[in-house]
């Protein structure tokens, strides 16, 4: 048998001492349930059952300050009580009492997730698919909720970014910025249709003349090399300009105007 030295109240609840120096956290619910008093005895069997019932209320209430925040799915609840170092069969029944109240449901997860996702996100339907994968959120909730984000959807959305996109590589030439716009699309997550979509919608007629953009950067380039053979210099500038993008019979004729320049 035991003996409780002490009681004390703390922020999370209360701290039980026994005479022997065993120290055991309890909630209010345990105090009160196995009328837990100063100068009790109390035997090995009921400290074990306490210690179970702290346990279990210690990692409810991490649950329910880690769901205050916001939605979280299972494995998530699961991966976070273990780091709280609470053993697998709490875990479980914790996250049945979760459930049991509507406080963790993946479908709604989902569901919710999609939403925010098309509203605050430049995330395609492949990349919010990957995300709730990551989640652990089963497949079938995914596809279900996946049906949110519909074609129009994909395109307001897409739109947006190829639009962003558009600008931040302005001064590309446009073969180059249709590739990253298309790219960047693709790794978001989107459809080759929506993409097809997006990209052929984008205006690119106000933009720079494409001629000046290609001696903007082969100015640049000339710059750079310009210490070099004049052949070997040549043969950097078209392959560097070629890659960007720019038509070969633009890039000789920079070529051919800039030693006209020089001489």
């Amino acid at each position: 048998m035991e003996v409780i030295q002490s009681i004390k109240k703390e922020k999370t609840g209360y701290l039980l001492v026994t005479k022997s120096g065993i120290k055991i956290p309890l909630s209010e619910d345990s105090l009160v349930k196995h009328r837990l008093l100063k100068g009790s005895e109390v035997s090995e069997e009921l400290l074990n059952q306490v210690k179970e019932e702290a346990s279990f209320d210690i990692g409810y209430q991490k649950a329910l300050n880690y769901l205050s925040y916001q939605l979280r799915s299972e494995k998530e609840i699961k991966d976070y009580l273990k780091k709280q170092e609470i053993n697998n069969l709490q875990i479980k029944q914790i996250i049945d009492k979760l459930k049991d109240l509507s406080l963790l449901d993946d479908k709604i997860f989902a569901e919710s997730y999609v939403r925010t996702a098309i509203r605050t996100t430049d995330k395609g339907p492949q990349g919010v698919k990957e995300f709730l994968m990551k989640k652990g959120v089963p497949s079938d909730f995914i596809d279900e909720a996946l049906i949110l984000f519909d074609d129009t959807h994909q395109l307001e959305l897409g739109q947006k970014l190829g639009e962003k996109m558009a600008r931040k590589y302005q001064k590309s030439s446009q073969k180059e910025r249709i590739n990253k716009i298309r790219q960047q699309l693709f790794i978001k997550g989107f459809k080759s249709d929506v993409i097809s979509s997006v990209i052929d919608g984008l205006a690119f007629d106000d933009d720079e003349d494409e001629y000046d953009l290609l001696v903007k950067q082969g100015d640049k380039l000339w710059h750079r090399h310009e210490r070099v053979e004049t052949r070997k210099k040549h043969q950097k500038i078209k392959q560097s300009l070629y890659q960007k993008g720019f038509s070969i019979d633009d890039i000789n004729r920079y070529i051919e105007e800039k030693e006209m320049e020089l001489e």
